[in-house]
């Protein structure tokens, strides 16, 4: 049985409490609700915040909208806004144990882990401060030499960013700070199961200088708060980061505005795994890809599709490891898998089991939770005998949970992970290039990750096919996608060509 202290010193003693952050100021919701959360590990209440009504949220859109129609952000130079991003990472950085602890008591993720993402998100909030100065539009002067056309890139306006529990501060920095590089004003609502860490940016972004209104923070439920930005008619664009059910419902909603849209969606992702890849290193691969944040990671790497021909020794080596993976209490530095975020989500992954084993597959580890004094854990669990269409290899699990398929050949491996609707990555290892290059050129997926699994990088590119989501984020172009394209035609000297030469004129207008 697992041993989780009550007592742990990094335990508040009483819960934390957050307002929203409206039109620069920290404000009590409308309403008298109270959300609190309380740790998935220690069952200790760690955080409180206001459930905001329809009537904040509104509040909240109508400040982002008043700061980009007559406020500075969207008019000051890039270098200023680039300072402002600047400031906030060193800010971030100087508060990485106080989020890395909030993120670890609301979401139940190791907290050595937790360290790893807030340092990664204020590389984030620097690359878009590089961005913002990078920012530019075009000049044509090849046509003709009357004319002179210029394309200039202006600032979407207000964007709406609705955010996921699974990696509060890192997701809501592969958003914001791209948007107010652009010179956007926003409105953000953090999940309401984590959504300490993205208030207490709100405190840092304020500290670095950024104008009132630029950035608001409203906390509540989806069907209240969300769903109000999605549909306000003050809101630009939508920048989603969550399940793709939930996504359908905000596309649909973002489409009655004809809003622009950015989201983030699921992912069922594999690992193929190929008698001649440096087998070694792909075990501890699919280890990482399927525990790293308890499998409750858009990119886990869920499915291993493994080579028929090392099926066996490669699977019982797998589950060898996992019976030795450090499963526990996030607050201690050995535990790699912590605590599972809610208890109908830990139901869930439950459920995804039990219905393999029903359909023929073998549990081969683990397949329940763990015994704990108290906390939810889901054991490390290997699934064999899982075939193609069963809803264990096609669908989103979310949790510890490792689904094991075989292949023969390049083009059934291919097949293979192909078939499912999502498609947000991929790994392959083969030290063969012409085999790494067939598949990757062949799976149909944002990121194909080859001979190494889930790293990333602020320069490249993050985005899904399909049920995986539309749009990119990160890379160089991140800051473009809050952008709006306009073009000026400006000519030099007097316009008589219509009443010159009205035949012209007129197959011209007709053309158009």
């Amino acid at each position: 049985m697992l041993t989780i202290d009550p007592h742990h010193p990094l335990l508040p003693k009483a819960p934390r409490h957050f307002d929203l952050l409206l039109d620069g100021d920290w404000r009590p919701a409308r309403g008298s609700t109270l959300l609190t959360r309380a740790s998935p590990a220690h069952e200790v209440a760690v955080t409180s915040y206001p459930a905001a009504t329809a009537a904040d949220a509104e509040a909240a859109v109508l400040a982002a909208r008043r700061a980009f129609d007559h406020g500075p952000w969207p008019r000051l130079k890039a270098a200023e806004r680039s300072r402002v991003l600047l400031r906030a990472a060193e800010l971030i950085e100087a508060r990485i144990e106080e989020l890395a602890l909030l993120d670890t008591l609301e979401s139940g993720k190791p907290l050595a882990q937790a360290r790893g993402e807030v340092a990664g998100a204020a590389d984030l909030w620097r690359y878009a401060a590089g961005l913002a100065r990078d920012l530019h539009g075009e000049a044509y002067t090849n046509l003709g030499e009357s004319m002179l056309g210029v394309v200039v890139r202006e600032p979407m306006g207000v964007v709406a960013i609705i955010t996921p529990w699974n990696f509060p501060f890192l997701i809501v920095s592969q958003k914001l700070p791209f948007a107010l590089a652009a010179g956007c004003t926003t409105v953000v609502k953090p999940s309401e199961l984590t959504s300490g860490s993205t208030l207490v940016l709100g405190e840092i972004l304020l500290q670095a200088g950024l104008p009132p209104g630029v950035v608001n923070i409203v906390t509540g439920l989806g069907r209240e708060v969300g769903a109000t930005m999605a549909g306000h008619p003050a809101v630009d664009m939508i920048s989603f980061t969550g399940s793709t059910a939930v996504g359908k419902l905000t596309a649909a909603t973002a489409a009655d505005g004809l809003k622009r849209i950015s989201m983030e969606l699921g992912g069922k992702n594999p690992q193929l795994v190929f008698a001649d890849a440096d087998l070694e290193a792909a075990l501890d691969a699919v280890l990482f890809g399927v525990y790293f944040n308890a499998g409750e990671c858009c990119n886990s790497g869920s499915r291993l599709l493994v080579q028929r021909s090392i099926a066996e020794t490669f699977v019982a080596e797998i589950v060898a490891r996992s019976r030795e993976v450090p499963v526990g209490d996030p607050l201690a530095p050995e535990t790699k898998v912590g605590a599972i975020i809610t208890p109908e989500h830990l139901d869930k992954i439950e459920r995804f089991v039990a219905e393999a084993a029903r359909g023929g597959a073998e549990v081969r580890l683990g397949g329940a939770r763990l015994a704990a004094e108290r906390g939810r854990f889901m054991a490390p669990t290997v699934v064999t005998g899982v075939t193609r269409t069963m809803p264990i290899a096609r669908e989103e699990v979310f949790g510890p949970v490792l689904s094991v398929l075989t292949f023969d050949t390049v083009e059934e491996a291919v097949t293979l992970a192909n078939a499912t609707s999502y498609g947000l990555s991929a790994g392959v290892w083969s030290r063969d290039h012409d085999t790494c290059q067939t598949v990757a050129a062949g799976i149909r997926a944002g990121t194909v990750w080859v001979n190494t699994f889930m790293e990333g990088f602020a320069e490249l590119p993050f985005g899904g096919f399909g049920a995986s989501g539309i749009g990119r984020e990160l890379g160089r172009h991140a800051a473009l996608d809050y952008t709006e394209v306009k073009t000026l035609q400006m000519r030099r000297g007097p316009r008589r060509d219509w009443w010159l030469r009205p035949a012209a004129g007129a197959a011209a207008m007709a053309a158009g």
